[in-house]
């Protein structure tokens, strides 16, 4: 049985989005640990917890993970 490109590109996409998941949550710990949280606020919207960045990059990934590595920076 061949598998299509077709079939792969979304099998692909998901994994892009658990890795980097994952790696929001391991690198958003880290920054907590070291006492600067990547820390974002909007309103009555706050995210600063690596689980919440973490479900956000699953959840709404192309919004979440570049809105994370800008607020990234700024936390230094």
């Amino acid at each position: 049985m061949r598998v299509s490109a077709v079939t792969l590109v979304p099998i692909f996409l998901v994994v892009v989005v658990v890795v980097s998941a994952l790696w929001v949550y391991q690198d958003a710990s880290a920054h907590e640990e070291r006492g600067a949280p990547v820390y974002f606020s909007a309103g009555t919207i706050e995210i600063s917890s690596p689980t919440v960045w973490s479900v956000g990059c699953l959840v709404l990934w192309v919004v979440f993970l570049p809105l994370y590595v800008t607020c990234r920076r700024a936390a230094g």
